[in-house]
């Protein structure tokens, strides 16, 4: 239980890679804060469940991340954390001129802008407490491009960005901040997607995986969200402790192409 003691607080953690990487820290021992803005039963459910399986005292706290004063008051009705995951995120996929506007403030505020009021959120009790981790999510798209993602490229490379002013402006205060830039990762979201694939390249599942989702991954097969729960993990634990303003690349050497 190399976490125990510490509290953690995943945004968009009800489903995909805020879900998986929620119940790691959960097993590690941490307590933690599962968020979305839907305030369901459902949430709640699933707090309750991770809790279940893992022993760890686990709270559902809606929050809006598109909204600024629901990003400080998650901090705020959490009781402050140790840990902070900002993982929420959208994505809509169009060209540059035919981008809706109101998607592009969309994308930028939960993608970029909620991870830097939940951060300035919860660095001064970190401060306080001498220890810390902010473990931002970002994406492949973080550090390169694809076409017609322009808000989704452009926040996730803010991230990166915002990673490393906030592991510098936190360096000799016990706190660290890094990136995880995932690439195509197995979550529900992702599977979905695959039917619709199939019937628009007329492929099979396994042809369409292959050569059209995955052809820019070569390893060749999807990341899960264990493994970007693991890698969060050890991101916030003791060996990780002098690993700050970095980017962990999670995406099977996509971006070492």
């Amino acid at each position: 239980m190399q976490l125990a003691g510490k509290r953690a607080i995943v945004t968009g953690s009800n489903s995909g890679i805020g879900l998986g990487i929620a119940r790691e820290l959960a097993r590690a021992g941490a307590e933690l804060v599962v968020n979305s803005f839907t305030d369901s039963e459902e949430d709640h459910a699933l707090a309750a469940e991770i809790a279940h399986e893992t022993g760890a005292r686990v709270r559902y706290i809606a929050a809006d991340m598109s909204k600024p004063e629901d990003c400080r008051a998650l901090i705020e009705q959490a009781g402050g954390c140790d840990i902070l995951v900002n993982n929420a995120g959208i994505q809509h996929v169009a060209k540059i001129e035919e981008f809706p506007g109101e998607k592009w403030d969309a994308i930028l505020a939960i993608n970029l802008s909620s991870a830097f009021h939940t951060t300035a959120a919860a660095l001064p009790g970190m401060y306080a407490a001498g220890w810390g981790r902010v473990v931002n999510i970002a994406s492949a798209h973080g550090l390169t491009a694809s076409p017609y993602k322009s808000a989704y490229v452009a926040a996730k490379h803010g991230i990166v960005g915002l990673t490393k002013v906030t592991a510098l402006e936190a360096a000799g205060k016990g706190v660290t901040c890094n990136a995880i830039c995932p690439g195509y990762v197995l979550t529900p979201i992702v599977e979905k997607q695959i039917p619709d694939q199939m019937k628009t390249h007329n492929m099979d599942r396994e042809t369409v995986i292959r050569e059209v989702m995955l052809s820019r991954q070569p390893s060749g097969e999807f990341a899960t969200v264990e493994q970007m729960g693991g890698t969060a993990v050890f991101l916030c634990s003791e060996a990780a402790a002098q690993i700050t303003g970095t980017t962990i690349s999670v995406d099977g050497g996509w971006t070492a192409l």
